[in-house]
């Protein structure tokens, strides 16, 4: 049996409480919105060009404890370590000793996104021999295939490799999306992220699929120009990018974008428009998909977002 703590917090003490908490013996500690579920929750994205923000301004703080003497004295004497002077309401909840491993896996089945393409974890047979089966475990990286922004973008994939092709992938976090490329038989493709944890899970993802990409941190130059450029991101960050990613198109060439909400389209189909035409290709569970075609010189205005 463990035991779960939940007591909230303001922003600015929740980094010293999670230290303090784990120092009593907290086997783990996790940080919540206070207010998640209700008008007043805040989203926390982190998305390039979003201003720095802290945690929720009222947290929710989880600590797991093996059951213990005093534990009630232990939180007291976190929070007290943390400069919380007045204790606050906590619950404790029990909770039965599990095989999480095997709860973890059993949340994640092999997942189809057309007759060409699966997605498989390492501890499932895939259902279809006979079809591009995608080996991909859920790890730190953004991108197991269950997202509707990743089935959007696999199931473009899918139809527009031809076989031949040269293809960037823009924010590639687990690699799911370069490693359907290579599948699906384009000539080269590379991979480009800011997180080196999502360049190094998509590194070993792509040799459990015995498949070969070039994988590039953001901050190097990146001047290639490629048949296909596909970014599953979010709309501030695909936005900023705009310049980037139009001039990485070659002529002829076609871009398909996600992880932008309905009411978002708009705006990224704006900020495009200086370099080419963007259009709804597609929609699943409130997020769409834009896809576009560099078919002239694009303009040299940049555009906001």
């Amino acid at each position: 049996m463990w035991l779960n703590v939940a007591l909230c917090a303001d922003a600015a003490d929740v980094e010293a409480l999670s230290d303090a908490l784990l120092e009593q013996g907290a086997l783990s500690v996790s940080v919540e919105d206070a207010l998640a579920g209700t008008p007043a929750e805040t989203p926390q994205f982190g998305e390039p060009g979003s201003p720095d923000t802290p945690l929720w301004r009222e947290s929710k703080v989880f600590a797991l404890f093996a059951p213990a003497d005093d534990l009630l004295g232990r939180i007291a004497a976190a929070c007290k370590a943390a400069g919380i002077d007045e204790l606050p309401d906590i619950d404790i909840e029990e909770i039965a000793e599990q095989n999480w491993v095997q709860l973890t896996q059993a949340q994640f089945e092999p997942i189809r996104i057309n007759e060409r393409l699966w997605i498989v974890p390492t501890w499932h047979a895939a259902p279809d021999p006979a079809a591009i089966n995608l080996i991909l475990d859920p790890g730190m990286a953004f991108g197991t295939g269950s997202h509707p922004t990743t089935r959007l973008c696999l199931e473009w994939l899918s139809s527009a490799v031809g076989g031949g092709e040269t293809v960037l992938d823009y924010g590639c976090g687990s690699g799911i999306l370069a490693i359907a490329a290579a599948r699906l038989g384009v000539a080269a493709v590379l991979g480009v992220d800011i997180d080196d944890n999502a360049l190094t899970a998509a590194r070993d993802n792509a040799a459990k699929n015995s498949v070969v990409m070039e994988l590039r941190q953001s901050r190097m130059p990146l001047a290639e120009t490629f048949d296909l450029v596909v970014a599953n991101i979010l709309t501030n960050p695909l936005c900023m990018l705009a310049p980037l990613l139009s001039a990485r198109l070659a002529p002829g060439g076609r871009i398909a974008l996600s992880g932008i909400l309905e009411a978002q389209a708009e705006r990224v189909m704006a900020a495009y428009a200086p370099f080419l035409a963007l259009q709804v290709g597609a929609a699943l569970d409130g997020w769409v998909r834009l896809e576009g075609k560099r078919t002239s010189g694009m303009g040299g205005r940049t555009p906001s977002c």
